[in-house]
Formats: C-alpha cells, sequence, structure tokens
C-alpha cells in the first residue's frame, strides 16, 4: 500500500513559496553536497531534483544526499520515468498540455504507473506548459514542441482551464532551463486569475525582483535554479532573508 494521501507539499492559491531547482549532473558528487548546502542556507519552501541527463542512479544518489542533510521537502522533477525513486517526498506528474506530443501527454505516464504506485512519495498532478523563453530549450528539443508565444495569454488561459478541467491539481508555466526571457508577468497574471488551480512559474529568473513581481502577480511558487548555479542571481547575498523580498 502506498501512502499518496500524504499531503506534504500544501501548496494553494494563496501562498507565495520559493522552490530551487537543483541539477545533480551539473556538479561533482563534493561539489554538489556544498552547492546544496548553501541552497539549504537560502531557506526555500522546496527544493526541486532535476537531471538533463537521463540517469536513475544519479538522481537516486542525489536525493538521498539531499534529504541526509535537510527536512526541507524535495520534490522531483523527472526527465524521465527512469528518475522516480522513494527518496524524494513529491513527483511532479507532468503532462505537458501545451504541446501535442502523445508521450508527454500520457505515454511516459502509462511507463511510470506501476512504479508511482509503490513510491511512498505525493504524486503532483501538473499542467506544465512551456512559453518562450527567447531561444529553443532542452525542453522543446526533446519534446519535439512548440512553446506557448509570449504575445498568447488568451492560449496559455485556455490552456491551463483545459488542465484544471482534465483535473490537473497544478499548472505550471515554464520558459525553460537557461531562457533568456522569463515567463511574462502579464501572462501568469492572466492565468492565475483565470484558474482556480495553484501557479508555478519558473525559467529565466535572472533578479529578485522578478520572484516578488510573479508572487504579486498571482504565482504561489516560482522555480529558480540556473541563476544560482551560475551566480547570477542579482542580489543574491540578501536573499536569506527572504521574508522580508
Amino acid at each position: 500500500m502506498n501512502h499518496h494521501s500524504k499531503n506534504i507539499i500544501q501548496l494553494s492559491k494563496t501562498d507565495r513559496k520559493l522552490g530551487i531547482l537543483v541539477d545533480p549532473d551539473k556538479h561533482s558528487d563534493r561539489d554538489f553536497v556544498d552547492f546544496v548546502s548553501d541552497i539549504i542556507a537560502l531557506k526555500p519552501d522546496y527544493i526541486l531534483l532535476g537531471s538533463s541527463i537521463i540517469v536513475k542512479s544519479n538522481v537516486e544518489k542525489a536525493a538521498q544526499q539531499i534529504k541526509s542533510i535537510t527536512d526541507i521537502p524535495l520534490i522531483l522533477f523527472p526527465g524521465h520515468f527512469n528518475q522516480l525513486n522513494n527518496f524524494v517526498d513529491g513527483v511532479l506528474l507532468l503532462s505537458l498540455i501545451s504541446g501535442r506530443n502523445p508521450d508527454l501527454l500520457i505515454g511516459q505516464h502509462v511507463l511510470a504507473a506501476p512504479i508511482l504506485a509503490k513510491l511512498d512519495a505525493e504524486i503532483l498532478s501538473t499542467g506544465y506548459m512551456l512559453i518562450d523563453g527567447g531561444r529553443p530549450t532542452s525542453v522543446s528539443y526533446i519534446s519535439n514542441t512548440l512553446p506557448i508565444p509570449r504575445d498568447k495569454n488568451d492560449i496559455a488561459i485556455c490552456t491551463a482551464l483545459a488542465g484544471q478541467f482534465i483535473g490537473m491539481k497544478y499548472i505550471y508555466l515554464d520558459a525553460g532551463s537557461g531562457a533568456i526571457n522569463s515567463v511574462p508577468i502579464s501572462m501568469v497574471n492572466s492565468v492565475a486569475e483565470s484558474i482556480d488551480l495553484p501557479v508555478i512559474v519558473g525559467g529565466g529568473i535572472k533578479e529578485l525582483k522578478t520572484i516578488e513581481k510573479y508572487w504579486e502577480s498571482g504565482a504561489n511558487l516560482v522555480v529558480i535554479g540556473n541563476a544560482l548555479e551560475e551566480n547570477t542571481l542579482t542580489s543574491i547575498g540578501s536573499f536569506e532573508n527572504k521574508a522580508d523580498i
């Protein structure tokens, strides 16, 4: 029997939470632990674990390392069902609803289902929407799908609504890792006002003030990653006082 009913993540429409995405492929074993320790000091609400390389052992080992040094909820941002493991607290079960690739709408999910059924983790059904971030991303290339244009708020709204009506629990607007531009504020606001689900936003965020703008526009969880990996997030020193943002 699994324990999918547990509610560790507890993300709601009234929240203003922060998640930090880490990729173990970008670090040596020793460097990875140091990097995670630095992240813990920033006191995020969640740590997200994602890997650009489809290797289970790498992700599983990284999850084990993270859980050995912190109680911050750990959420898997899977690139493939092979990365599923029992060291995470939650799994983003992503359906790429902005694309038309059936494998990423249901195919991978069918293969993952028997593994998910055995995990002691919260399964987070998430409508994943790729938004144009100014250049092709790994997600758009691997998924063979086109992102939603930055100026098409109406398409974003209808896509998010469709996800809600299908039964998704969260909507994730992502410009993609390393995007030139983050998701437009107006699009986040339009989507947040149009649906009853919590909204997650990530990709291309380089400044602290952008995080605050997203929260003000209705985002309930903002995810940062590359900017921390590359030390390009503006005013990172003040980030330790996240509650004051």
